[in-house]
């Protein structure tokens, strides 16, 4: 059995965040319809660093997080095309959108609305700001969430400082937070036989990421430090330069901090009155990581790992994407999966990572071509093929 059986959630989702989110879904066995438009689908279709990929709408955006799913083409602006909607909802489980607020419901497909067709419907509308206050209306990708929550005022140091993440981190997060309330509203659902409306933000979904920062101006008063590849919490933490590159070690308990000093052969930095306390290491820090260099550069960053991994010294490589993909504890947890997309050839896609014991997941069908499953999908609706011709001929579908 596989964990989601038997749910099926419409997808009307583009781009990052809302694909995100119905990917896990998919991952764990429900039936994702991705609805699209037919005049070239999910924008994510064209996005891609392979040109030829991205004029066969399959661009490596879109491969990336539409496994699983199926895809029908629907222009949701004419009436026939809402009548096709109207029915999918009155079997559908979950509907997901991503849509600036008011879209739907200039369509005919708000919450209030989907209830009248099926009251056990779930709802999740996701968005950059919600679906009320003062920003709710304005467009937000990516980059603009991360300026507006703080989190590239966080990032980098003196030198490099408002710094975006290097990946879609709020996008990602919003899906993620989606996926999660989904799950939780399936739960509910299963309770009480009622569904409801979920308003997922991206802003508000980033923000209690920051927790331990944001506590400490929030209740500690202090403002961020930048601190760029330092952890804030501890030192010696961060990253530091080894004869062949670099090392991340994370010292920060007191115990870490004074077999670090041993295996460095700086023993007399343990009663230095400088580094003896872990507070007065993260004030002195900028002393301190000197003298931690000079020893670390005299050996590999490979002799450091094992050496200070063996002494329960938390120590690690500082590596490439290509090799963090590749490494051998990443391939043992099967992160990557092997898929074949008849159009595009052999590909590796992300699996789903959680590991359930019973109910395991898996990639089954690759990333739908557009309109992929519009046929099997309006013939189970009770479609004809002659009507179906004529849809097509409208361009309704």
């Amino acid at each position: 059995m596989k964990l989601l059986e038997g749910i099926r959630v419409l997808d009307l989702t583009n781009v990052l965040s809302g694909p995100f989110a119905t990917l896990h879904l998919a991952l764990l066995g429900a039936e994702v319809i991705k609805i699209e438009n037919p005049g070239g689908g999910d924008l994510a279709r064209k996005l891609g660093n392979v040109p030829r990929y991205n004029k066969e709408l399959l661009g490596t955006s879109f491969l990336a997080q539409n496994a699983n799913k199926k895809s029908l083409t629907l222009n949701l602006k004419t009436e026939e095309g809402k009548e096709i909607f109207r029915k999918l909802a009155c079997t559908a489980d979950v509907v997901v959108e991503n849509f600036r607020p008011g879209v739907m419901h200039r369509l005919g497909f708000s919450y209030e609305e989907l209830c009248k067709l099926n009251p056990e419907i779930i709802y999740c509308a996701i968005s950059g700001f919600g679906q009320s206050g003062p920003d709710a209306c304005k467009p937000a990708y990516d980059q603009i969430i991360q300026g507006l929550s703080g989190v590239m005022a966080i990032n980098g140091d003196e030198r490099l400082n408002p710094l975006r993440a290097g990946f879609p981190i709020c996008d990602t997060v919003g899906g993620l937070n989606a996926a999660f309330a989904i799950m939780a509203a399936l739960y509910y659902r299963a309770q009480t036989g009622e569904g409801q409306f979920i308003d997922i933000a991206l802003l508000d979904s980033i923000m209690p990421l920051m927790g331990w920062v944001a506590a400490n101006l929030l209740i500690g008063g202090q403002q961020p430090s930048l601190v760029g590849n330092d952890n804030f919490t501890a030192a010696p933490s961060g990253m530091f330069k080894t004869r062949d590159g670099h090392i991340n070690i994370a010292a920060n308990q007191q115990e870490q901090w004074e077999n670090l000093a041993d295996e460095l052969r700086l023993p007399e930095l343990k009663t230095d009155p400088r580094f003896q306390e872990r507070d007065t290491r993260k004030a002195n820090r900028c002393l301190l990581t000197p003298l931690i260099e000079s020893k670390l550069i005299e050996m590999t960053t490979a002799h450091w790992v094992n050496v200070l991994n063996a002494k329960g010294i938390p120590a690690g490589s500082v590596l490439s994407l290509n090799e963090a993909l590749t490494s051998a504890q990443a391939q043992h947890r099967q992160v990557l999966a092997d898929v074949n997309q008849p159009h595009v050839g052999d590909i590796k896609i992300f699996n789903l990572t959680a590991k359930f014991s019973k109910t395991p997941a898996r990639i089954e069908t690759p990333p739908p071509i557009l309109s992929e499953h519009t046929a099997e999908i309006l013939t189970a609706l009770g479609y004809t093929d002659d009507e179906q011709k004529s849809l097509k001929e409208k361009m309704i579908v």
